[in-house]
């Protein structure tokens, strides 16, 4: 079944062109449940058989990717925050810990934006938590692009190499998760330990730029 989707995929992707990479990776990125793997890996299939560009497939999945991404933010902006006000009870979230983790996109929204978009799973639905924090567009667009873009580029590379052998994409997807999954370990710790220590620096500072009271 998954060969047949794949196989429909690479159709789609052969007979649409580019707007198929753009359309299907905008319904990945958005509330659809939908995994990238069989867009952008079939899409480096095409471009080692000389079908399509890989630089200009990377491009327009990234394109669709941020599409999405935007759906995502802005149903949270408009719909989500008054929905998980009044549902919330029934998923645990009460306003307090509502607030806690608006006040983490605040502060971390950076860095969870980019990490949450090398998660599987989790990249489909960071968007709607940069939204309902009101995340600065600007920055929000931008490490959405690069987590994102980091991605699709690693899946492309393996549909480029691995063609349609499934094995060997199976074995290049998982090794592919994995180290993602601990770069993004170690990014996080490196950043926890810098905004600790930032933190901890700052009133030292602030003291320090304080003038001196007369005896």
């Amino acid at each position: 079944m998954i060969e047949s989707f794949v196989q429909w995929v690479v159709g789609l992707v052969g007979s649409w062109g580019y707007t198929g990479i753009v359309v299907m990776m905008a319904l990945e990125s958005s509330f659809v449940p939908f995994p990238s793997e069989v867009v952008m890996i079939p899409a480096g299939y095409l471009a080692s058989q000389g079908l399509i560009s890989a630089p200009v497939a990377v491009a327009m999945g990234l394109v669709g990717s941020l599409l999405g991404a935007l759906v995502n933010f802005y149903m949270a902006v408009y719909l989500g925050r008054p929905f998980l006000l009044r549902w919330g009870s029934f998923f645990f979230l009460d306003e307090n810990k509502f607030r806690r983790v608006e006040e983490f996109f605040r502060t971390h929204g950076e860095i969870g934006t980019f990490s949450g978009r090398l998660i599987p799973v989790v990249r489909q639905y960071i968007s709607f938590s940069a939204g309902l924090a009101r995340m600065n567009m600007v920055r929000f667009l931008f490490f959405t692009g690069l987590g994102a873009g980091i991605w699709i580029t690693i899946l492309t590379c393996i549909g480029y190499v691995a063609g349609q052998n499934q094995q060997l994409i199976k074995q290049y997807s998982s090794r592919a998760t994995i180290v993602t999954l601990l770069v993004c370990i170690v990014i996080i710790i490196v950043y926890a330990v810098w905004f600790r220590r930032k933190k901890q620096a700052t009133p030292a500072l602030v003291s320090e730029s304080k003038p001196g009271t007369p005896n």
